[in-house]
């Protein structure tokens, strides 16, 4: 028999106002847009329409943006955004098919609570619920939660490898056939179908079982975003889908080579686990056309938003002007590791000032940008695909709404004609349509053949 052809796995990356720091400054922006749900809600349907794996929301349980004071702050325009979980809950009843994946930090939620969140939208959503794992980067985040400062980021890892194992076990505190709601008999559940987790580790204590039955797809798609050490293990053990934030297809080929022999290690296929980083396409009917809106972006971002928001990478760059080179080495941090680390050797090979990298990182969040024609981003897109370098995208718009609508109905299709993307959906739950099995219930095994 032969091999079905491997297909990219698309996202789209909903942020806030738009995934560029100053898009809401756009002509054609909806600056209001990121409190409008009508309007989220029309993206993420034509998003479906395109057949779309995902949507995804980023988030944070702050405004995390380095600021002295509210004048400082008022340029900025990622301040206001939808609790993701009540976001996706309120998109599961306005769609069908299209995944539905938002963050939540394990430090600053509670396993049990977050366990039964998502088993929730898994059930509303009729299995398309997934969880983007992450431990919190942000002193913003910390003060919010009685903390002083973040905490280590060695210890941040730690706490999350065991937040995720428990929720697991909490999903798996049910099997698949224990409620059966025998009217007659009187009996609600089998009892030898229920496990009490009874967890104690060295962070969480928690007895359980979880108060919901077993989420449809057995555990909510997971996705992680960690590139350090640490970061890059949780994601080997735990993940179904890596986000990542690369800019160089070389460095992007080593991460991906890195994670998919890290997931081999642990005992996983990897070829089940999808390596997607972010890109932002600037598109222009030609090349010149995408260039001046790219110029037009770039102009948007105010000196005070470009050096507080590479704060958190670069340290306080006060007493440099936007026009001097970045300096080196980079000091020392406890926030985004990763992020830093790449910087660090890319301004070694090629100096920039430091208005040159805050509208690289303003740009794009980090993430991969390319400005050019349909056909030219396409290509971009699809030789990272077919040579190593990733498994799919994670899209993300400038802004919002009109830069996500340009994505997709210009570019989706144009990687459709191509054969790289599919053109219907293959199954009902997000696992399916990733190409991933139901993991079985670690205490229970598989479904009985009445569950099936």
């Amino acid at each position: 028999m032969s091999k079905h052809k491997r297909m990219m796995k698309l996202g789209i990356n909903l942020v806030s106002n738009g995934g560029h720091n100053s898009g809401w400054r756009h002509p054609k922006a909806d600056p209001a847009v990121a409190n409008n749900f009508e309007a989220y809600a029309n993206v993420v349907r034509a998003a479906e329409e395109q057949k779309l794996h995902f949507m995804f929301v980023a988030d944070g349980a702050a405004v995390r943006i380095r600021h002295k004071n509210a004048e400082e702050l008022s340029y900025h325009g990622h301040i206001d955004r939808f609790e993701p979980l009540t976001l996706l809950s309120a998109l599961a009843a306005v769609t069908k098919h299209i995944g539905l994946i938002c963050t939540a930090a394990t430090t600053y939620n509670a396993p049990y609570v977050l366990a039964r969140k998502f088993a929730s939208l898994d059930h509303i959503s009729h299995g398309r619920a997934g969880w983007n794992v992450v431990t919190g980067w942000s002193e913003e985040e910390a003060m919010n939660f009685g903390k002083d400062m973040l905490v280590e980021h060695s210890e941040r890892y730690k706490r999350a490898a065991e937040f995720v194992g428990l929720v697991k076990g909490l999903w798996d505190s049910w099997a698949d056939d224990a409620f059966v709601r025998d009217k007659e008999e009187g009996r609600y559940f089998h009892p030898e179908r229920l496990r009490i987790l009874n967890h104690s580790g060295e962070f969480y204590k928690v007895r359980g079982p979880l108060n919901i039955e077993r989420p449809p797809q057995g555990y909510p798609v997971i996705a992680q975003a960690g590139g350090s050490g640490p970061g890059r293990e949780l994601g080997a053990a735990t993940a179904d889908i890596i986000y990542t934030g690369q800019k160089d297809v070389r460095i992007a080929r080593e991460f991906y080579s890195d994670m998919k022999s890290r997931i081999g290690g642990a005992g996983r296929n990897p070829d089940k686990v999808f390596i997607m980083p972010g890109i932002m396409p600037i598109l222009g009917d030609t090349r010149e056309q995408a260039d001046e809106e790219i110029a037009l972006l770039n102009a948007a971002v105010h000196p005070r938003v470009g050096m507080q928001y590479i704060a958190d990478i670069f340290g306080d760059l006060s007493a440099y002007e936007p026009d001097d080179y970045m300096p080196l080495p980079l000091p020392p941090a406890n926030g985004v590791k990763s992020a830093r680390e790449q910087w660090e050797r890319r301004l070694r090979e090629t100096p920039m000032t430091i208005r040159q990298v805050y509208e690289s990182i303003t740009m794009s969040a980090g993430h991969l940008m390319i400005g050019g024609t349909v056909e030219t981003v396409a290509d971009a897109m699809q030789e990272w695909f077919e040579t190593g370098a990733c498994d799919g995208w994670n899209l993300l718009a400038a802004y919002l709404p009109g830069s996500a609508y340009e994505h997709l109905s210009k570019l989706v299709p144009e990687l459709r004609r191509r054969g790289v993307f599919r053109s219907e959906y293959e199954g009902a739950t997000l696992r399916e349509n990733l190409g991933l099995s139901k993991p079985s219930n670690q205490f229970f095994g598989e479904p009985s053949a009445r569950q099936k």
